[in-house]
């Protein structure tokens, strides 16, 4: 990310589409130190403009050895493939220059359109991770633990690779 994108970030967080799929937005500091995610984090641009975010976080012991992702866009950049698009970069980079062999992603089990979009990268259902984080509501919901193996990729609407 670039000097200056946390906070149109923090902002695109706020909005519908985004926000109910988002933690409690109470602590705006917590809430922009979460979008750094340790320097673990990506903005993601479409024609120049600023459309989304990816964040991921590494397990680097060797008998473990995964990373986790996270992703949002902008409402005016949903619904045209750009989220799998942008997973499947991300996962591409992670398996090839990060030495990973699994990802996992988590989202919201009424979040119906994330598990398709990531469904389409080749992600599986693991399991529901029941009360697992607190909503934009500050109650806790249930979130689908998802994960996708190397060699089970997928390009766009390929077959895996």
């Amino acid at each position: 990310m670039r000097a200056g994108e946390v906070d149109e970030l923090a902002s695109i967080v706020t909005r519908s589409g985004v926000r109910e799929w988002w933690g409690p937005l109470e602590d705006d500091e917590h809430t922009r130190e979460g979008l750094v995610n340790d320097g673990t984090a990506f903005s993601i641009e479409i024609d120049g403009a600023l459309a989304g975010w990816l964040g991921y976080n590494e397990e680097t012991d060797p008998d473990h050895r995964y990373a986790s992702l996270d992703i949002f866009l902008a409402p005016e950049y949903q619904n045209q493939r750009l989220g799998p698009a942008a997973l499947r970069l991300a996962a591409e980079w992670l398996f090839g220059e990060r030495g990973h062999h699994r990802l996992t992603i988590d989202p919201a089990c009424d979040n119906v359109r994330a598990i398709r979009a990531y469904a389409a990268v080749g992600f599986r259902p693991v399991g529901a991770m029941r009360r697992y984080e607190r909503g934009a509501d500050g109650r806790w919901h249930d979130n689908l633990l998802m994960d996708l193996l190397r060699e089970e990729l997928q390009g766009d609407g390929q077959a895996p690779r």
